[in-house]
């Protein structure tokens, strides 16, 4: 199919692009990737009078420490993202769930800002900016206004950005990764399929027991799933395999994952389950001895 009939602009500049936001934001869908707007185009499941195309916005394209935060300008590409030995060195979940997305194709071409902000809830960035409790800079003629991931998301394909305002910057926590272990898991039918469930976590130790625990599930809700249950169940804990199953079950039991053609909710419930003793198992390797 054809996309309905639209109006294309490219800003020069950010101030630009928000002054045009602010007239005709009901209007407008904003492109940056298009890996995911330019499908729902051709499928006129979305008919915008205005396309606006951030890709001359060089001033986005920015991947930069700021004392214990490490931010990512909208514009940055995936592709990026995975080779970048900053984001490598202080935000390493970050790094291993960008594999995951798509193929190289779509990773070449996808931004970490346009991912965040379609929302998708089986995708990868908005779960790892919920799990790292990222922060989510919106602009708009308005000033400047920053947003918890975790009250960014407010459902499927639905955000907390108001009319005129643009998604500018993400900024996840970054400190010092020694103790610490993450890794993304989830199951696609698939490789590059989006996730019937995933999970993505980062645990921290200290000494002999955990510190912090962070882990948060995907595909398995209208948002992704900060399993909060399952980290106050770890944190505190000295690390075993008892720990790992009851952490597990406890997963299972936090969801309530929906029914659709792919995969029934109690299937997804159960392999919440087993997502999390793997990836828990994976992170804490060595722990146990």
């Amino acid at each position: 199919m054809k996309p309905a009939p639209f109006q294309y602009w490219d800003p020069p500049t950010v101030e630009d692009a928000i002054a045009f936001l602010a007239e005709h934001g009901d209007e407008s869908n904003v492109l940056s990737g298009g890996q995911s707007l330019v499908p729902l185009l051709n499928m006129r499941l979305v008919r915008p009078e205005y396309v606006v195309d951030l890709n001359r916005l060089s001033e986005l394209d920015y991947v930069r420490a700021e004392g214990d935060v490490v931010a990512v300008g909208a514009l940055v590409r995936h592709d990026t993202l995975m080779h970048d030995p900053l984001v490598a060195e202080r935000c390493p979940l970050l790094a291993r769930a960008i594999p995951h997305i798509g193929h190289s194709a779509i990773r070449y071409r996808g931004t970490a800002g346009g991912s965040v902000a379609h929302a998708d809830p089986a995708a990868e960035l908005p779960a790892v900016a919920a799990a790292l409790d990222a922060d989510v800079v919106l602009r708009s003629t308005r000033g400047t206004r920053t947003v918890p991931a975790r009250e960014f998301f407010v459902t499927h394909l639905t955000t907390s950005i108001e009319p005129g305002e643009l998604l500018t910057e993400l900024r996840f926590p970054a400190r010092a990764t020694a103790g610490k272990g993450s890794a993304v898991m989830e199951l696609t039918r698939r490789h590059g399929d989006f996730a019937l469930v995933g999970l993505a976590g980062q645990v921290e130790m200290n000494s002999h027991t955990i510190a912090s625990a962070r882990l948060c599930a995907f595909g398995v809700d209208e948002v992704p799933r900060r399993m909060t249950e399952v980290e106050a169940l770890l944190e505190g804990q000295a690390p075993s395999e008892e720990l790992v199953a009851d952490a597990a079950a406890a997963a299972s039991e936090a969801v309530e994952p929906p029914s659709d053609m792919h995969a029934s909710a109690s299937y997804r419930r159960d392999m919440t389950g087993v997502l999390t003793r793997r990836l828990l198992s994976e992170v804490l390797k060595g722990a146990f001895e």
